[in-house]
């Protein structure tokens, strides 16, 4: 990794951060971005790097941040869509989408979008973090939103990470045009902050000390992030989906993945919606 430029959105703190000090270590040029200006600013001193902060629930800053790395980096060799996020109630954000959504799904979208051109000529390999979630998501291409079915914070949870799969492989597809290359993968459950804002029994997961003694920690989440972003053989691994072990936490390469996390179809009408979605 020495000498590579490697942005990881959600690098505020958990899987994001420790990736961040990991590769850091590597010799590689990290960019940290994160929500939080405090914990990013913090991170970006210990490593010795620019810090760069943006806020998923406004776009606007998703604009901002990636107007901020095309001015900054000439090269972006490796991409992490690493943010996420999970709401215990429906909200929409000012952009008039679901929140969840928007954070996991549609900003690192747009994110990709507006750096398409130097992603592409710098052969860049793109990372999504999804999650073992999605196989109780379901991809409602009318209603992406919830503003006809009944909300939850699992049902909406498990929809943006279908939709972060089905991203990751759609990316994967069109790499012979591109050059980019993707993978989605699951970092295994790991006791983040990711679910401080859930209701029921994923808020009871991830906010009590019960919850958290059975997850990963933070470090082997990490460490997972960081083995997808220095692959060896990225070509090799495009579009493909990568699960960490429930027991052993070792990533497991072509794992399983749902139904409709495998219809070529449904990508690229999700991600036709996508661009209707976003104005792109």
């Amino acid at each position: 990794m020495t000498g590579k430029t490697v942005v990881i959105t959600g690098a505020s703190s958990g899987i994001g951060a420790i990736a961040a000090r990991q590769l850091a270590r590597q010799g590689a040029r990290v960019v940290p971005v994160g929500r939080s200006q405090n914990e990013t600013f913090a991170l970006a001193r210990e490593l010795g790097v620019e810090a760069f902060v943006a806020d998923y629930a406004r776009l606007d800053d998703v604009k901002a941040l990636a107007n901020q790395l095309l001015d900054t980096f000439p090269k972006i060799d490796v991409l992490a869509h690493n943010a996420g996020t999970m709401m215990g109630k429906r909200t929409i954000t000012e952009d008039g989408h679901e929140y969840t959504l928007q954070v996991n799904y549609l900003a690192p979208f747009l994110l990709q979008h507006l750096l398409h051109d130097r992603l592409s000529t710098s052969k860049a390999h793109v990372v999504v973090t999804s999650s073992l979630a999605h196989w109780f998501g379901g991809i409602h291409l009318d209603d992406l939103n919830f503003d006809k079915r009944r909300y939850s914070t699992q049902a909406a949870y498990a929809d943006s990470k279908l939709a972060d799969l089905l991203f990751a492989r759609e990316i994967a597809s069109q790499s012979p045009q591109t050059g980019i290359t993707a993978a989605a993968f699951h970092p295994g459950v790991v006791a983040t902050r990711v679910g401080r804002d859930a209701a029921g029994v994923l808020s009871v997961s991830y906010n009590t000390s019960m919850g958290r003694a059975f997850m990963f920690n933070q470090e082997k989440g990490g460490g997972n992030l960081v083995a997808m972003l220095s692959h060896e053989n990225q070509n090799g691994i495009n579009g493909q989906y990568f699960s960490a072990s429930l027991i052993s936490n070792r990533l497991i390469s072509n794992a399983r993945s749902s139904k409709q996390a495998r219809d070529i179809e449904l990508g690229q009408n999700l991600w036709q919606r996508t661009e209707s979605i976003l104005g792109l």
